[in-house]
């Protein structure tokens, strides 16, 4: 596929470090601490590159030094026959602006060929692609929802090597060259990756651990495998018939580190050295897709699904703790499938319809509210005073951070993007589902340095 580049590549300076390694930034929660972030841009001022990607995809960038990575798939896996349910169904103008991946609807016997799924790496500074890594897709591919495919889950890196997760259960460990050091297929060794639209957890590093969570109709576990080797540390089986589009995190409780799971069930926290089980809180809920950010000692959370509660729990305690360490409950008002964004002592929940909400992290008490008017599968990013979250319908709305609502930018780029955003080196990295875009005014950002 062709590579478009808005700068020509010797024209354009060195970008300073500024790691993004896994979905949500270096610490899972979403936050840079860099200053001079962009606030305007359209699709002809303020890109500082964008490129073709090889396949097509919903996974978030995520970047290491001067490499940025990104997965995608080539080929087509069919979505589930009949009308498929809409996010924004309950607002019909907005509804009517949603779009299958790659903009049109796919049929069943359209698949022919091979289905590839690809991982790349482009160099930061200039977009120029460093390689490409193509293995097959093999194995049962699950039914998914049309507006993703198998390159949802985000890659995550420690820096010697990236680790790809795709949908149907297939995932690989990458030199930072691009060269394969291990692979496995969940899939075929540990059972089918069927789940109501397909897979959409992320993996996550824990020391010298991947952690994954599989939570299918079918066959429900958590694994652990070794990162260096892809060998199986340990396994939890869970509850047949759970459901989880969620990425686990690790937060530090009391007394030990605690990996905490956001499943239709209820929400568990296991020992994640070795998967013992700890504590769990709260009541079934109906396909959840967020995931948990952390902030001095509390848990913040939204369950997902349609006008979901939002909550605050305090790691720690054994059995269910629903009601000795959960501080305090929203019933509603929070987001289908945007993850929490904490920012300076305030949250910021977006629901499908794009009704941000602007809370106490002390309390859950709101401070504002304001409508955008956008179709929110993106979590929000945040950093220099900037609230960022990106619709399906390509605006990224600019607030900024505070008590006030204020909107600083609405700025358009004119493709579909369900990708969370990537802050590195003052600039923003976002995916649509077939081009990375690196957002940044170069001049400004040397000014800044």
């Amino acid at each position: 596929m062709r590579l478009f580049l808005f700068c020509f590549f010797l024209l354009v300076p060195e970008l300073p470090a500024g790691d993004w390694p896994q979905w949500r930034g270096p610490s899972g929660n979403a936050i840079s601490d860099e200053s001079g972030l962009p606030v305007r841009w359209s699709a002809s001022e303020h890109i500082a590159w964008k490129v073709a990607l090889a396949g097509l995809g919903v996974s978030s960038p995520i970047i290491w030094g001067d490499k940025v990575f990104v997965t995608s798939q080539q080929g087509i896996v069919p979505a589930q026959p009949g009308e498929l349910p809409l996010l924004a169904r309950d607002d019909q103008e907005l509804a009517s602006r949603e779009r299958p991946i790659g903009g049109r609807r796919l049929k069943t016997d359209e698949q022919n060929g091979e289905v590839s799924l690809i991982v790349e790496a482009f160099r930061k500074s200039n977009g120029a692609r460093l390689w490409k890594y193509a293995m097959p897709a093999t194995g049962e591919f699950p039914q998914l929802h049309e507006k993703h495919n198998l390159a949802t889950p985000t890659p995550v890196t420690d820096g010697k090597l990236v680790y790809a997760w795709f949908g149907n259960g297939q995932i690989v460990a990458l030199d930072m060259e691009g060269k394969a050091v291990w692979k496995r297929h969940l899939g075929v060794e540990y059972g089918t990756f069927k789940n109501p639209w397909g897979h959409g957890s992320s993996p996550a590093l824990y020391e010298d651990l991947l952690i994954l969570l599989c939570d299918h109709d079918v066959n429900s576990y958590l694994l652990a495998l070794d990162k260096s080797t892809g060998k199986e540390r340990w396994k939890v089986d869970r509850v047949k018939g759970r459901i989880s589009h969620s990425t686990p995190s690790v937060v530090k409780g009391p007394e030990k580190d605690e990996l905490i799971v956001n499943s239709s069930e209820r929400i568990d926290a296991y020992d994640p050295k070795n998967g013992k089980f700890l504590w769990h809180a709260g009541s079934q809920r109906q396909t959840p897709v967020p995931s948990p950010v952390f902030h001095n000692g509390i848990i913040y959370l939204s369950r997902g699904y349609r006008n979901s509660d939002f909550l605050a729990i305090r790691p720690g305690g054994q059995g269910d703790v629903s009601e000795s360490n959960v501080l305090w409950r929203t019933p509603s008002g929070a987001s289908y499938v945007p993850s929490i964004l904490y920012y300076d002592g305030l949250l910021y929940v977006t629901n499908e319809v794009g009704i941000v909400t602007c809370a106490e992290a002390a309390t859950g008490k709101p401070v504002w509210r304001q409508r955008l008017g956008g179709i929110f599968f993106a979590s929000p990013v945040a950093g220099d005073g900037k609230v960022y979250l990106v619709s399906e319908t390509g605006e990224t709305f600019v607030l900024r951070a505070g008590r006030t609502a204020e909107i600083l930018a609405k700025n358009e780029l004119g493709e579909r993007m369900l990708a969370s955003p990537a802050i590195s080196s003052g600039h923003l990295f976002l995916r649509s589902d077939g081009t990375l875009f690196c957002i940044g005014n170069h001049e400004t950002h040397e000014k800044t340095q």
